[in-house]
């Protein structure tokens, strides 16, 4: 996946302080634009509540835009590590699914104000940007595809491959409803309670 640290350009030449410090600014900046929006959030403000000066601000990013990519890159690569960590596993494939969906839905439980932030806000990226959001999605569901075409394959899943596809967003998608519709959804189940539903609704429909 490509990395949002290496196309915003930065005055600073430590890379690991610019790791640091844009990690904080991301989460000053979406404490604003939760609360006011993105639009109405001024980079002034961001600064502010960051600690930090103008100035020092323009060091680690050119645009307020820059900031919003930036969520939304935290988002995709906190996702990818952990489901890429969950497929490596030794289990088999349908323990495999179960790992990678509870996993998923654990990371969007710990960001849903960043989920909502880009799917609120990914029309405000340029199309480059945009392209970068919607790709960095797809491969994301591509884990799952993958996990689930593997058990096509072993039979473990009793699917057509084109159907495989439908499913992995599917999951995507359940995995979103619990930052999107958390009105509902956490008013009347536990995250682990969500977890097992959605889980048992997917595992027993392609087995």
């Amino acid at each position: 996946m490509a990395s949002s640290k290496v196309q915003i350009e930065s005055n600073i030449k430590n890379e690991e302080l610019i790791n640091v410090r844009r990690q904080e600014l991301v989460n000053a900046a979406v404490k604003l634009f939760v609360k006011k929006g993105f639009h109405k959030t001024t980079v002034r403000e961001i600064a502010k509540e960051f600690g930090m000066s103008m100035g020092a601000l323009y060091d680690y990013i050119r645009t307020k835009e820059d900031i919003l990519f930036l969520v939304c890159d935290h988002i995709f690569k906190s996702v990818s590590d952990k489901l890429e960590a969950s497929i490596k596993t030794e289990k088999d494939t349908k323990e495999k699914l179960r790992n990678a969906i509870r996993d998923y839905f654990i990371i969007i439980d710990s960001i849903q104000d960043y989920t909502l932030l880009l799917y609120q806000e990914t029309k405000s990226l340029n199309r480059k940007d945009r392209n970068y959001v919607l790709s960095a999605e797809m491969e994301l569901t591509n884990i799952f595809e993958k996990i689930i075409t593997q058990g096509i394959k072993e039979k473990t899943f009793k699917i057509n491959k084109r159907t495989a596809k439908v499913v992995a967003n599917n999951i995507m998608v359940q995995g979103q409803m619990w930052s999107f519709r958390r009105w509902v959804a956490q008013k009347n189940f536990s995250l682990n309670n969500y977890i097992k539903i959605q889980t048992d609704l997917v595992i027993d429909s392609i087995s």
